[in-house]
């Protein structure tokens, strides 16, 4: 179906049909340590038992894999992902909810590319003390469901363009019903506001010397306060929003201090000790990037692909397989009763490893 919309189903038979291409790129993150040929094999190795299958069939050259690749491109991966991942926590899971919001965070990570002029060019190399880093880099913002660590939105693009303009495109996937956290560094007028017309709640984190104009003081030590845009000279239009401070260490460091912005105004609907403790959350889209580049990833130092289409379609690969990886430790955790947090990613991962590797899996010639 997806092959279909994306105008990518084959007018003639081929060695290596989209749809198998399409397993491959999600495979290719199963197996980051492979080379092209070894990755195919691993992904056909459950079917050598067949009688005939090794001669009816036989692994493609790098330069085969690379084609079909190219055929495919980025866009139908990218389809089954977005088609795919939507928050699967259910109410009661462990550490999904506050109250009746469910929990999300919102973030954004880089990883490198491989050092080609094409790679170069598109995703360019960011600035450092003492030059420019080693390779260029992608940039991905990514919303995640706390209580799972499923990411169920993302946004990769250019290292050039900022977090906050790729997290744009991602406000939208927020709806009612949500809480969404964010870290220092991404509240902006504009970007609030725009996140406030999903019809979520907020808590997002902001710099402790951002102005704020006085509303009201509320009994929980919280205050209401206006914040305006920067070319509101004559602050026409405030944004008013709950301002929630305190200190997590004594000291006169300024990162110490922690300044909240939330749009929860009613104290009785959430106290401002209890959002304060719940801002930790905020963490946990952190383990999910460690979970893509350290575990996921195997700490290989770039992605493989050497053009910028091919980087993309890798990428969506990687969030596909990662968000089955954690949709299937949801599924084995909850009817235990278990917190799908205590459970290994990692083991969960070298376990889908192994049912690649032994379980009967596809014929790539058959195109039916």
């Amino acid at each position: 179906m997806i092959l279909r919309e994306c105008n990518k189903v084959e007018q003639r038979i081929r060695l290596l049909p989209s749809r198998v291409v399409m397993y491959y790129a999600i495979a290719m993150s199963m197996f980051p340590q492979g080379s092209y040929e070894e990755v195919m094999r691993h992904l056909v190795e459950g079917l050598l038992w067949q009688d005939g299958f090794q001669g009816s069939w036989r692994i493609p050259s790098k330069a085969g894999i690379y084609k079909a690749r190219t055929r495919l491109g980025a866009e139908p991966v990218r389809e089954l992902f977005m088609k795919v991942a939507k928050p699967i926590a259910k109410p009661g899971s462990p550490g999904a909810f506050y109250r009746n919001w469910r929990l999300v965070a919102i973030d954004g990570t880089t990883l490198d590319v491989s050092d080609t002029l094409a790679n170069l060019e598109h995703f360019t190399k960011p600035a450092t003390a003492v030059g420019e880093a080693a390779y260029a880099k992608v940039r991905i913002a990514a919303l995640a469901e706390c209580g799972t660590h499923s990411i169920f939105c993302a946004v990769p693009g250019p290292y050039s363009i900022s977090e906050q303009t790729l997290m744009r495109d991602l406000l939208p996937s927020l709806e009612q019903g949500m809480l969404c956290i964010a870290d220092r560094g991404l509240f902006g007028y504009e970007l609030w506001e725009q996140a406030c017309e999903s019809g979520a709640e907020l808590l997002w984190r902001a710099k402790a010397n951002y102005r704020i104009e006085m509303v009201k003081e509320l009994p929980d030590g919280s205050y209401l306060g206006n914040v305006y845009h920067h070319k509101d000279r004559k602050r026409l239009k405030p944004l008013t929003v709950r301002v929630i401070e305190y200190l997590i260490t004594e000291g006169d460091d300024p990162d110490n201090v922690y300044r909240l912005f939330s749009t929860i105004l009613d104290p009785e609907l959430a106290p401002a000790s209890e959002l304060a403790a719940l801002y930790a959350q905020r963490w946990e889209i952190e383990s999910v990037f460690d979970e893509l580049k350290t575990h996921l990833n195997e700490s290989r130092r770039v992605l493989r692909s050497q053009s910028p289409e091919l980087v993309y379609q890798e990428l969506w690969g990687m969030l596909a397989l990662h968000y089955s990886i954690r949709a299937l430790m949801n599924d084995v955790a909850i009817p235990a009763g278990r917190d799908p947090d205590r459970l290994s990613f990692l083991g969960s991962l070298r376990a889908a490893r192994r049912t690649i590797t032994t379980s009967p899996g596809f014929f790539p010639s058959r195109t039916g």
